[in-house]
């Protein structure tokens, strides 16, 4: 394990943060940059060597419920490459995703479209729209039962 100061140094590498002392001798590193309200990368260093790195939007993290992971036992490329990741988050615009749509087929050659619209997922028969679910999953199930299948590319 890393001690305070081994964290500590690794941290004050990344010019971009700002370290603020809080309560017990912790320090916060903020990313003031921060696309987000969200300014905090590291949270409550503490002297005996615990705390925590802001990875609520970082692949490859489990987060607890504030979207933080523990950073006690990591070593120091594993703590160099957290932090530069949450950094990246935190300076990087949401993309949203594509809405979906898929083609559905009967074996009787009959095409239906699901479209998530809106937060919907329509079925639509051509331009005319058959019905309209409020989850992805009820959409397939109706599709399924009346015989249809997704058509792959």
């Amino acid at each position: 394990m890393l001690t305070f100061e081994e964290k500590q140094q690794i941290i004050e590498g990344f010019p971009e943060l700002v370290k603020k002392e809080v309560s017990m001798k912790r320090l916060n590193y903020h990313y003031e940059e921060s696309l987000f309200d969200k300014t905090v990368v590291v949270q409550h260093l503490h002297p005996n060597g615990n705390g925590f790195v802001y990875v609520a939007d970082v692949k490859g993290y489990e987060p607890d419920d504030r979207g933080l992971v523990n950073i006690r036992e990591f070593t120091a490329d594993e703590l160099r490459t957290v932090i530069k990741a949450a950094v990246e988050a935190l300076a990087t615009e949401p993309t949203e995703a594509e809405p979906l749509s898929e083609t559905w087929q009967h074996p009787n050659g009959s095409t239906l479209t699901v479209l998530e619209e809106d937060d919907f997922f329509n079925v639509y028969h051509g331009v005319n729209l058959e019905e309209g679910f409020g989850a992805y999953g009820e959409a397939v199930s109706y599709l399924k039962e009346e015989g249809f299948s997704l058509k792959t590319k």
